[in-house]
């Protein structure tokens, strides 16, 4: 009794088989069965060659909340040549808060030559170029982000040649705190002396005739400075084409938390308006020549992540494309071995 309802139970199991064999005294070889197996297989390992791509490709994800940290100190980075010299510049930072930073906290004065040589001018064009596609393309942007310390330098080369040329510029580079509210960055003539009303500049002691503030751009950031990452204003050259000449840059700056498998920085993203034109207040254009960087602080910030696809999505989509191209596959030879039967029962 045992044996039969044994029997009775593996029969019963049988019946229930959804992959039923086929005895191999029924199975054909056909030259266009061989045919769509090599296609098949051949799809298989494309496929499968094209999903690695993939699951070795990253991509960044943009979170957005509001910025809450109001009591830390917000880092300029800041390297600009002035076509002046340096004892008759001064560059300084006020913010809304009437609270004055001064270049003598992290900034110094270099003696420079304005014109950029061979090698420098090249990387300038490049830098330039690069910023071009920047703003056309946006994807690029998330490239930038995953090359991080991995591209080179984005700093401007040494000079290659040994110019006997005397300096004729200012180089001001170096970085300053100052604090989380808009504020106003700015270069213009004269050394800055604290004032009870905000601050001012002693330039009546320089000349009018030597007033020239071409300038160049080779590096301007906010927060951490991340090398590798590209800043709107990096390469950014500005020729004066009169001696009572402003400069304006208004920058809207975005707190960005950087998380790469690189790196984790606290750095800033920032966008920029820029504008320049000629005092002259016989005909209404009122102001003061010089450089001057107005930035706002965004009340958001914005905490960019790069992700990887996990192995477990990478085995199943795996595991779907073998699967539905052999079932696909195999039921196209099922159809073909049917019709054939049919001819031969004819």
């Amino acid at each position: 009794m045992r044996r039969l309802n044994r029997r009775k139970t593996l029969s019963l199991v049988k019946e229930l088989d959804a992959f039923p064999k086929v005895p191999e005294s029924y199975v054909e070889t056909s030259a266009s069965g061989g045919t769509v197996s090599l296609i098949a297989f051949t799809t298989m390992a494309l496929l499968t060659i094209m999903e690695f791509s993939v699951y070795q490709d990253t991509w960044m994800k943009y979170e957005y909340e509001v910025d809450k940290d109001f009591s830390s100190k917000l880092r300029i980075n800041i390297d600009i040549t002035v076509a002046m010299k340096c004892q008759y510049v001064g560059a300084d930072v006020l913010d809304l808060a009437e609270t004055m930073v001064a270049s003598a906290d992290g900034l110094v004065y270099e003696p420079a030559i304005f014109d950029l040589s061979p090698q420098q001018r090249e990387w300038q064009r490049m830098l330039q170029l690069f910023q071009s596609r920047l703003q056309e393309e946006h994807s690029l942007q998330d490239v930038v982000f995953k090359s991080v310390f991995k591209s080179a330098s984005t700093a401007l080369p040494p000079r290659e040649d040994d110019s006997s040329q005397p300096p004729d510029a200012c180089r001001i580079r170096g970085h300053l705190y100052v604090n989380k509210v808009a504020g106003n960055f700015h270069i213009t003539v004269g050394k800055a002396i604290p004032h009870p009303r905000g601050h001012a500049h002693l330039a009546a002691l320089v000349n009018h005739d030597s007033y020239n503030f071409s300038h160049r751009i080779d590096h301007l950031s906010f927060g951490e400075l991340v090398p590798g990452i590209i800043n709107p204003l990096d390469g950014t050259e500005k020729i004066a084409l009169d001696h009572n000449q402003m400069f304006q840059y208004f920058i809207t700056i975005v707190p960005t938390k950087l998380q790469t498998y690189k790196i984790s920085a606290d750095t800033h993203q920032f966008a920029v308006t820029e504008r320049e034109r000629v005092i002259n207040h016989a005909a209404g254009s009122h102001g003061v020549s010089g450089i001057f960087m107005k930035y706002d602080l965004s009340s958001l910030m914005v905490t960019v992540t790069e992700e990887h696809m996990p192995f477990w999505q990478f085995f199943v989509r795996l595991c779907g494309i073998v699967g539905g191209i052999f079932s696909t596959t195999d039921h196209g030879n099922d159809v073909r071995q049917k019709a054939n039967l049919s001819d031969f029962l004819i």
